[in-house]
């Protein structure tokens, strides 16, 4: 990696800024997936370890107004992420200010602070999501070097990422980011072969560059969930009420004709009537399918035909589910890929965050996969090769 990371530094009674990406859900103040909070564990430790005072900052939710500050404070985050650690964090409600500037000068090495939501300045008309020059030279200046490790807001150019390596010398990698640039970046650049990417989801708008570059670069491109019937839909296929994008029929032709046999759709689905759990389905190829009929996962014969292509490939990069897993009568499908792509042996699996991470951990393959992305959106736009600016604003060696 070309890259600089927390390794190549001395972070020993510095005051070191961490943004870490700890946009966790959160149900009634009780956080339901802490992946992205265990997921920065190393780095902490490191700066905790080395003598460093650890500076931690994120974003949590939307907040558009002040109505939205109650259920977005990272107080509970502060509160979880001790139990983890098993060390006192000390949490500052403020983004700013003498009461935040006087604690982390208080602070002593080894210690750890976390201060509020970075998006509590977008109510105050700083803008952190807008990278707000002002407020990304505020908080440089709050440390002597800065750690980004939050992937997840890689592709954004924020005051808290962005912004801050804009106003301070030193700006390296933290551990996570580093995994995510190895593995995603290496998947996308330099790939063991044979690569197989599994795409799912619904729309094919939203990975129409990811099919496009993966094309490039893949030996194959598995695509499942409902943008597969967008495609079905272009070869011909009648789809009953299954979710199509119209406008993008042509689209998904022209993908077909550059594949030049690349592209592997289903070939059987679980049909039903209605968007329901509870309605009657069955299971057919999609030339049994009615006019009143949807599909919403694939079928048995389809997990097979994938599981038989996943099980010569080196390199696995896997985004979005093959059905809606969420219904416990269409997760089949998910399920039996993740299951293959989970149980291959020598060969680098990758999870592209989003909802295919949480299905991997809500099925308990979570140990299984050589890394799991925490990021969504950013894995998406790396895969589709763009430059991340989270990335780009990190030192080169």
């Amino acid at each position: 990696m070309d890259k600089k990371t927390i390794r190549d530094i001395n972070v020993s009674s510095k005051k070191v800024l961490i943004r870490v990406d700890f946009n966790v859900p959160m149900k009634d103040g009780v956080i339901t997936d802490e992946n992205r909070i265990v997921q920065a564990l190393p780095t902490i430790k490191h700066v905790v370890d080395q003598g460093g005072k650890a500076i931690l900052f994120s974003h949590l939710g939307r907040v558009k107004d002040e109505s939205d500050k109650a259920g977005a404070s990272l107080r509970p985050v502060a509160q979880r992420l001790a139990e983890l650690l098993d060390k006192e964090v000390l949490f500052v409600p403020f983004t700013r200010g003498e009461e935040l500037e006087g604690a982390i000068n208080s602070l002593e090495d080894g210690q750890v602070l976390m201060f509020e939501n970075t998006r509590f300045e977008d109510i105050e008309g700083k803008k952190e999501s807008k990278n707000n020059e002002e407020l990304g030279k505020y908080w440089a200046s709050l440390g002597d070097v800065f750690v980004n490790d939050a992937f997840g807001t890689a592709h954004r150019a924020h005051a808290s990422n962005v912004g801050i390596a804009s106003n301070i010398e030193t700006t390296v990698a933290g551990f996570l980011l580093e995994k995510e640039i190895e593995f995603i970046g290496g998947a996308v650049s330099n790939p063991k072969r044979p690569f197989v990417a599994v795409l799912g989801g619904a729309k094919v708008s939203d990975k129409i560059e990811v099919i496009s570059n993966l094309l490039k670069v893949a030996d194959h491109v598995i695509i499942g969930g409902g943008m597969a019937f967008t495609f079905l839909k272009a070869q011909g296929h009648k789809i009953g009420k299954s979710l199509c994008e119209i406008d993008k029929v042509d689209l998904a032709k022209d993908l077909l004709e550059q594949a030049k046999g690349k592209i592997v759709l289903p070939t059987d689905f679980r049909f039903t009537t209605e968007f329901s759990n509870n309605e009657p389905s069955q299971i057919g190829s999609i030339e049994l399918i009615k006019e009143n009929e949807m599909g919403l996962d694939i079928g048995p014969k389809s997990v097979q035909l994938f599981a038989d292509i996943l099980k010569t490939a080196k390199t696995v990069v896997w985004n979005g589910p093959m059905g809606v897993f969420e219904m416990s009568n269409y997760a089949a499908g998910t399920i039996g890929v993740c299951e293959a792509i989970a149980n291959l042996n020598g060969a680098t699996t990758i999870v592209g965050g989003g909802d295919s991470a949480a299905a991997a951990i809500q099925f308990g393959f979570e140990d299984k996969f050589t890394h799991i992305s925490t990021g969504g959106g950013a894995s998406l736009e790396y895969l589709e090769g763009k430059v991340l600016p989270g990335v780009e604003c990190v030192n080169n060696k």
